[in-house]
């Protein structure tokens, strides 16, 4: 009997909280998203950030996590086609890239007269890849290349702003990670001219309640928080 007891509140208590492996760039919209879900259904989130390639590695060598917020389609369409995603890929939300300054910017062209320039690697980032392609299409990526400082995540590419660069373009959700800097005199929204950063989600486990977060990132709810830091829904 008491091991009947011990083994059910052992899976009770596992099935009552969710393990969600989240993107760099979502490590702040993920506290409210969390917050209203546990007011919502009294189930407990614990994220673990991280950059996308490293969760999908983690997650194909068997890590216990329930849902995946990844920075893109790449990785849940990855983990899908190799049968360990139990979900196709949907599209959470979509990034927005800005460019940043911690001295503050007043036009875009001030771009030009910086020393350095932080941006995400454009090989594995897909924000790193929605900076090429924007400088590209604006044809002004040989007037800068050389003076790119690659990080290889977008979390990495605000730091590097902050503490070495004073220029980078970074996810705009990143933002909230300062208050301070989290206003016009500090950032540039680009005009949505790269192809759109769609953010893919699956769920990875068979965990119950994590298919109740799973629908609740489609919510009206959610989608107001999505917004709220910096997302673009539609």
């Amino acid at each position: 009997m008491n091991k009947f007891f011990l083994l059910f509140f052992f899976i009770t208590f596992s099935f009552s909280q969710i393990k969600v492996a989240t993107a760099g760039n979502v490590a702040f919209a993920i506290k409210d998203l969390a917050k209203e879900f546990y007011k919502q259904t009294h189930i407990k989130i614990t994220p673990i950030i991280g950059s996308s390639g490293k969760l999908t590695a983690q997650i194909q060598r068997g890590a216990p996590y329930d849902v995946f917020l990844s920075a893109n389609m790449k990785y849940p369409e990855y983990l899908y086609k190799k049968g360990i995603a139990k979900t196709k890929p949907k599209v959470y939300a979509k990034g927005k890239l800005v460019l940043f300054s911690k001295k503050g910017i007043n036009s875009f062209d001030e771009i030009f007269k910086a020393k350095k320039i932080a941006i995400a690697n454009p090989k594995t980032a897909p924000y790193g890849m929605a900076t090429v392609e924007y400088l590209k299409k604006k044809k002004i990526y040989n007037k800068l290349k050389n003076k790119f400082v690659i990080a290889p995540n977008i979390s990495t590419t605000f730091s590097y702003a902050i503490k070495i660069t004073n220029y980078g373009f970074i996810a705009k959700s990143l933002l909230f990670k300062f208050p301070k800097l989290n206003n016009k005199k500090h950032f540039i929204e680009l005009e949505p001219i790269y192809s759109p950063i769609k953010q893919g989600v699956v769920l990875v486990s068979n965990n119950p309640q994590a298919q109740k977060f799973y629908k609740f990132l489609f919510s009206k709810k959610a989608k107001e928080i999505f917004l709220k830091y910096g997302y673009d829904i539609n």
